[in-house]
């Protein structure tokens, strides 16, 4: 690779589309979808299984729509091809039940210029019809071999992974496997119809080995390891659950999460986790409180 084909393209970004809300978004919270999204990341919870209550990732779910509105107003549309999500961190007031009405709006809090590209944070905030915030979530997406130059505004809290951790041996290791089907179960759960998860010809047409699977459906397996195996299976004691996006999964991969405990205070104890394929970390610098 050529140093022309790595270097950063300069691209200035407009400071005045940060801190600036989008339109409103509606979802109506129904028992079906919940055990939908359930089924189509193969968690085991069986409160999430019977549309009871949603598993932790579901969040994404009502707010899919104006989750990435915001980027819209901070960077050019011509560099959207090098856009990735990077970073996902979700911080949980209460679990969504069926019947929930919400309310999901997001804004872009600032960028950051890095050697090897630019991130940008967007703030979420999912809120019931009636006010009350139901969760927060950070957001990084991040263009590859872009610089703009400076960095502003804020960016996303830190979770990263302590690597003295591992001179001790995980609490827990939870095998999991991506079945063949799994993007075509997703998409319809999770509202997102990204071709690069269901036409193998549009993936290898964009430089990849084929379909890929829904990061944020990986994410979805770590939270149920991390509930069943930490959290007795229960959702309501997850207060934040966080990563970044390492690597990409591909349908028929095997996966292992691998759980660390922290620490506990003020009745919360934290865990760092990754989730693996083989050598690969395909999730890193993962992160949960659980209240005790």
């Amino acid at each position: 690779m050529t140093a022309e084909t790595t270097a950063s393209r300069l691209v200035e970004f407009d400071d005045s589309g940060l801190e600036t809300w989008c339109d409103d978004e509606q979802f109506e919270v129904t028992g079906e979808r919940i055990a939908e999204y359930a089924a189509a990341t193969n968690d085991p919870v069986e409160a999430h299984l019977a549309g009871k209550v949603a598993s932790p990732v579901f969040a994404i779910v009502p707010v899919f729509e104006a989750m990435m509105m915001p980027v819209i107003d901070v960077a050019p549309m011509d560099i959207f091809g090098r856009v990735v999500h990077g970073e996902q961190d979700f911080h949980f007031h209460r679990a969504i039940a069926p019947g929930d009405r919400l309310v999901s709006r997001a804004k872009a809090i600032g960028y950051t210029s890095l050697a090897n590209g630019t991130t940008i944070t967007i703030l979420i905030e999912c809120r019931t019809a009636e006010g009350e915030l139901v969760n927060e979530q950070y957001l990084t997406a991040f263009f590859r071999a872009i610089d703009a130059g400076k960095s502003v505004g804020i960016a996303a809290p830190a979770h990263k992974f302590d690597e003295n951790l591992r001179t001790g041996d995980p609490v827990a290791v939870v095998a999991q496997h991506v079945d063949d089907d799994q993007t075509f179960r997703y998409a319809p759960a999770s509202g997102d119809p990204v071709p690069l998860h269901l036409d193998e010809q549009v993936a290898k047409d964009a430089g990849l080995p084929g379909i890929i699977a829904h990061g944020l459906c990986t994410m979805a397996f770590a939270s149920w390891a991390v509930l069943t195996e930490v959290a007795g299976s229960d959702v309501h004691r997850l207060k934040r659950f966080a990563v970044r996006f390492a690597k990409m999964v591909l349908p028929g991969d095997d996966l292992e999460t691998r759980i660390w405990r922290v620490g506990s205070a003020n009745g919360v104890s934290t865990y760092a986790f990754e989730t693996v394929r083989g050598e690969d970390v395909v999730l890193s610098d993962g992160l949960a409180e659980i209240a005790d």
